[in-house]
């Protein structure tokens, strides 16, 4: 049996089709990796930030769950148990590029999460607790574990956007990755641009043809080869995610021999207009 959301139902008139309607959901205290098909080898598409929201499309036999990211409308496979469909109100935002949730206000206690730029936490009841000049606050990580975290990683951004963006040079390449724990060129793309305001769709393809095509690139734009996007800093210079040296660097177009493979490969610049 064919299966679609109910929304297609007036698009899909001919029989054999099950519709479902969409339930509300959030990724759990994990990165919730979605894969291209429901099995564990299958590639990872993106991934799902602790709290993220998400729509919980069905679920098969085999524990795998087809949800939709709230934020981007990305589709993918993803284990069941990495999700809750259970009511979720998150009030915090870890603003942190990396951070740990622990046990205790210690920083010698367990770890209890990996944490990342973006995920979504509720405030914990109780005071915050100043141990050693270090100011932790009480948080409900999503699934309901009780935990900590220091202050510092949900501080309000101050940087700008390159500043920001050069934060994660070295940050190891992952394909479908969309934290500082690893990502691709897109997903380091998204995450800049939408750090400050500027959401992007997920892939470069879409990015490209999101953004509005220029010619002359100005610090902050994104440049556009075969499948791949980078962030421009001004003059030639590129930060982006690549699998080459398996991490985020920064390479000058036209310089070098990867530089004038990527200046060759070039196909446009877009900036953001909205």
């Amino acid at each position: 049996m064919k299966i679609a959301e109910d929304a297609l139902r007036p698009h899909l008139p001919e029989p054999g089709w099950r519709f479902v309607t969409p339930t509300l959901a959030h990724a759990g205290a994990a990165r919730l990796s979605l894969r291209a098909h429901p099995e564990p080898d299958a590639a990872q598409v993106t991934e799902a930030l602790p709290g993220e929201a998400l729509d919980l499309l069905w679920e098969n036999a085999g524990g795998w769950a087809y949800i939709r990211t709230a934020h981007d409308r990305y589709l993918g496979w993803a284990r069941a148990d990495g999700l809750h469909a259970r009511p979720w109100q998150p009030d915090l935002t870890v603003t942190a590029r990396r951070a740990h949730a622990y046990a205790g206000p210690k920083i010698s206690q367990p770890i209890r999460a990996e944490l990342a730029f973006g995920a979504r936490l509720a405030r914990g009841s109780g005071e915050i607790v100043t141990e050693n000049h270090r100011r932790w606050v009480p948080v409900i990580l999503p699934g309901g574990t009780d935990a900590w975290v220091q202050e510092v990683i949900l501080a309000p951004l101050d940087s700008d956007l390159l500043t920001f963006a050069q934060g994660f040079l070295d940050t190891p390449y992952m394909w479908g990755g969309r934290s500082a724990w690893g990502l691709d060129c897109s997903g380091l793309t998204q995450l800049v641009y939408g750090a400050f305001g500027r959401p992007l769709p997920r892939d470069a393809d879409q990015q490209q043809a999101f953004l509005t095509p220029v010619t002359d690139a100005q610090p902050g734009d994104l440049a556009f080869f075969p499948g791949h996007v980078g962030l421009m800093l001004g003059g030639r210079r590129l930060l982006h995610a690549n699998a080459t040296h398996m991490r985020v660097t920064v390479e000058t177009l036209g310089e070098g021999e990867y530089g004038t493979r990527l200046q060759s490969d070039l196909s446009g610049f877009g900036r953001w207009t909205q």
